[in-house]
């Protein structure tokens, strides 16, 4: 069993940044390809950006990419989600999220139902 825990999202101005972090525990970390997903209401879960379980690959979607980064430390069993640029189509509900493979790869996946672990959830708002 793996457990993850976002840090607190906040209360942002268009156009500024914002790091979120995940730590993991349980299980093994380094074995976990790595998601970040967002879900604002009455939407479904969008999928943001992958890592492997190495830092070799990383994957983003076509409407975040160039202002979203997903880095990890291994030794300290944790995924981060670097945003700039905030716009107004990013405020959601951000997860992280562990596919646990049981051995290093660099396979990643988009898709909601390939991770097995999920945070809490935490809430990113932009300010009008």
């Amino acid at each position: 069993q793996v457990q993850l825990v976002e840090s607190r999202g906040g209360l942002l101005q268009a156009g500024g940044s914002l790091i979120l972090s995940c730590e993991a525990s349980g299980g093994t970390f380094a074995w976990c390809a790595m998601g970040w997903f967002r879900q604002a209401p009455g939407q479904e879960r969008e999928f943001v950006s992958a890592i492997s379980t190495t830092g070799a690959r990383t994957y983003y979607p076509y409407s975040v990419k160039g202002r979203l980064t997903i880095p990890r430390d291994n030794a300290k069993k944790s995924v981060y989600l670097q945003m700039n640029s905030l716009e107004h189509e990013d405020p959601a509900v951000y997860y992280c999220a562990a596919d646990d493979f049981g051995y290093e790869t660099d396979l990643i996946y988009s898709a909601v139902n390939k991770y097995d672990y999920w945070g809490q959830g935490t809430q990113v708002t932009i300010s009008s």
